[in-house]
């Protein structure tokens, strides 16, 4: 319990240490040390902030969408790189959708949000103050219903598998 105290996220402090590391390119005693510190010191005053942890109902769900969103990052991004490229001679179509979700839970919209902004062609643009809907800017946009099927299958549905 008492390292609960002062570590409040082990994982995030982490992190933190191994960026300091990173960021600065050194192993020496020095920046180890600082990195250590400011592991332990930066999570203690955000503890209050840290939302609970969600419900992680089918962890095999979340490996299935983790693969799934790296296949869609690559295959994007080719598409992306084939719409810049032939830009001149058919410029993409790019156009803002709106989304209907069905995900309710803070965690799973958060983990939507991500996504969206990571993978190419895709950027979040707002949420609506009830959260029934979601407005997507799209790169190159063909077939908007068929782009809303998609992503509610690809995304929205293993989602609300492993959060509701």
């Amino acid at each position: 319990m008492k390292l609960k105290r002062w570590l409040p996220a082990p994982l995030l402090s982490a992190g933190l240490c191994v960026l300091w590391l990173l960021l600065n390119q050194s192993l020496g005693l020095g920046q180890v040390l600082l990195g250590a510190a400011l592991a332990i010191v930066m999570p203690l005053p955000m503890a209050p902030l840290r939302p609970p942890a969600g419900p992680l109902r089918h962890p095999l769900a979340l490996v299935r969408l983790i693969l799934r969103v790296g296949g869609g990052v690559v295959l994007s991004a080719l598409d992306v790189g084939r719409g810049v490229l032939r830009a001149g001679r058919q410029p993409p179509c790019g156009r803002f959708v709106v989304v209907p979700l069905e995900l309710r839970s803070a965690h799973a919209l958060t983990a939507l949000a991500m996504i969206a902004t990571v993978v190419p062609g895709t950027v979040w643009s707002e949420l609506a103050p009830d959260r029934s809907a979601l407005l997507l800017h799209v790169f190159d946009l063909e077939d908007e219903d068929a782009f809303i099927a998609g992503f509610k299958s690809r995304y929205e549905q293993p989602l609300q598998e492993i959060f509701e």
